[in-house]
């Protein structure tokens, strides 16, 4: 069989082909994103961007349903979205196979939160696995598809941040032939939830668990491997990999199949050795359930509840000497986030800043207007929840501080959770002003399409929603389309806005400066005039990158410098600068 070395998403997506998935459907979430974006070379699947999570998993369900197998990703967060349908299909059970990835965020790289997602799994009372690399990506997504079909149910897969980015050799397997979804099948006592007929499969739904974990300890993906010593480590996941290179003479009770747990295989592992130790990133989720079996092992008291595990954090907390390792000669200068030179979010920022606005954020690129010079962001919760965030201030303010309340939300964000909180502010009469920062694409994630772009997954041309309709259709009266790089009109259509006493919607339009479908007009780069400069630092305060500040010598004044590899022309600086020091470049 053919070798080659992929990316665990790289490696999930391989997976569907060869399961002979039908449809696969998303809403982009590092780490998960690339996921779809590497199934859309499958021509046989038919690969979609739902708006959101519990949309995508409902359009898998609708394709089991149909007879066909089907793919969903998301990433942690994304669960908490599609929760409420998980929670009815694993009820349901299905027809095609079913499965359910999701990429964990420990160390939240990318993310505001934590969320360790084996607990799902175990709360919906579904099947999940966990590969350690990249070639258990493929195997285990491969035999998901098999289980969830042979026992009626959903299965999950657990990927990380490690899992999903890193790469390692894989075999590739034979792709199964098509296989044509069986169509319609009426079987209203199994898919319709009304109370009677879910009681009726909740037994069933115990009964498949009970009988899942009996079935998993004689299965390969749940292998023990003997030690030379008196310590046994059970694990799963990345935190196998790590553990096995800290601990080389340790037995190990490897664990592919994390929910349920392969209870007696558990025992007769423990059995084996005088110190057991559960190594595992995030939460006691193993632990826990073992010392609930009566077996004393040592879990989260040594190894850290919170972050990313690696070799150096387990050695640390074992308290075992690190391997000699080269020396850095000089350390790398830090690099905090910053949005992109001409990013068309900065400037709106600027605004709210100096517009002393309390600003209610949201998830997206944008939600770097939180950090300085900008500093012009004070909630950021979960995607959507700027609007209802405001409407909340706006009900418990007086009429002076509801003015500063504004809710900023990008145009994926608003088309993924935010237009019911609209809805909910224009029904219950809020007053605060919404900015919706359309940019043309799902920037945050790697400049993915939305309904808003016009494009599908595939680049084919699609319908583009119209945003403005859409305020309007909820019963926004004030609606205002502005270009953001126009810094003046963008400070006073927000103030303007901000001083109603009755719901405004601005949305800011212009397209992200790495957007992939049209080329961005983009002026000549800028350049400082060194004479003209009085070295006030107004363009300091937009956070652009192309821009830095040169310190005088032997008490010259310092000055500012615009780098012409990253500077794209937006001017926006040039509009802070009051002394004509910024202007185009002498060729």
């Amino acid at each position: 069989m053919k070798k080659t070395i992929l990316s665990g998403n790289e490696a999930f997506a391989r997976a569907a082909f060869e399961a002979g998935v039908q449809v696969a459907s998303a809403y982009p979430g590092t780490p998960s994103t690339e996921i779809l974006e590497n199934i859309v070379q499958y021509e046989r699947i038919d690969a979609s961007w739902a708006p959101n999570e519990k949309v995508s998993l409902e359009v898998g369900i609708g394709a089991s349903i149909g007879g066909a197998r089907a793919l969903v990703t998301m990433k942690h967060v994304g669960v908490n979205v599609a929760a409420d349908p998980l929670f009815t299909l694993s009820y349901t059970g299905v027809r095609g196979g079913l499965v359910l990835i999701v990429a964990d965020d420990p160390e939240m790289h990318s993310s505001q939160d934590e969320q360790d997602s084996r607990h799902y799994a175990r709360f919906a009372k579904v099947p999940m696995f966990e590969p350690a690399d990249s070639q258990e990506a493929l195997e285990f997504t491969r035999l998901a598809f098999e289980v969830s079909e042979q026992f009626d149910t959903p299965v999950m897969v657990r990927s990380t941040t490690r899992i999903s980015h890193s790469k390692s050799v894989v075999t590739l397997g034979e792709p199964l032939a098509e296989l044509p979804a069986t169509g319609l099948v009426r079987n209203p006592s199994k898919f319709v939830m009304l109370p009677g007929n879910a009681r009726v499969r909740h037994p069933l739904v115990e009964k498949r668990i009970t009988e899942m974990a009996d079935w998993s300890c004689g299965q390969t993906f749940n292998r023990i491997e003997d030690g030379a010593g008196e310590v046994g480590i059970i694990t799963s996941g990345v935190a196998y990999q790590y553990a096995k290179e800290v601990f080389p003479d340790a037995g190990f009770l490897k664990l592919g199949l994390v929910h349920p747990l392969p209870t007696q295989l558990i025992r007769d592992f423990a059995a084996r050795y005088k110190t057991i130790y559960v190594i595992e990133e995030l939460d006691p989720f193993i632990e826990d359930q073992v010392k609930a079996m009566g077996i004393p092992v040592i879990g989260k008291a040594k190894v850290p509840i919170c972050g990313e595990l690696s070799p150096g954090r387990l050695r640390q907390a074992f308290d075992i000497d690190p391997p000699q390792l080269i020396a850095v000669a000089e350390p790398l200068p830090p690099r905090p986030p910053n949005m992109c030179p001409g990013c068309p979010h900065r400037g709106v920022f600027h605004a709210l800043n100096r517009l002393k606005a309390y600003v209610t954020g949201d998830i997206g690129c944008y939600t770097l207007g939180y950090m300085p010079p900008l500093s012009a962001m004070d909630t950021c919760i979960c995607m959507g929840a700027s609007i209802g965030n405001a409407t909340g201030l706006s009900k418990v303010l007086d009429a002076e501080e509801r003015k500063k309340v504004v809710a900023v939300i990008g145009d994926s964000t608003f088309l993924h959770t935010g237009i019911n909180g609209l809805m909910d502010m224009v029904w219950n009469k809020s007053t605060a002003t919404v900015l919706i920062l359309d940019n043309s694409t799902t920037g945050m994630t790697g400049r993915q399409d939305n309904p808003s772009t016009g494009y599908t997954l595939n680049g084919e041309p699609a319908y583009l929603v119209d945003l403005e309709a859409i305020c309007r259709a909820l019963g926004v009266k004030h609606v205002v389309t502005i270009d953001p790089f126009q810094m003046d009109n963008t400070r006073a259509v927000i103030k303007e806005a901000m001083e109603r006493p009755e719901v405004s919607v601005i949305i800011t339009r212009r397209p992200c400066v790495l957007i992939k479908h049209d080329v961005v007009k983009t002026h000549p780069p800028l350049c400082v005039d060194v004479e003209k400069c009085v070295a006030c630092k107004a363009c300091l305060t937009i956070g652009c990158p192309a821009i830095e500040w040169t310190t005088g010598e032997d008490g010259a004044k310092g000055t500012c410098k615009i780098d012409r590899l990253l500077c794209n022309g937006c001017r926006v600086c040039m509009q802070l600068c009051k002394f004509d020091a910024i202007g185009a470049c002498d060729e």
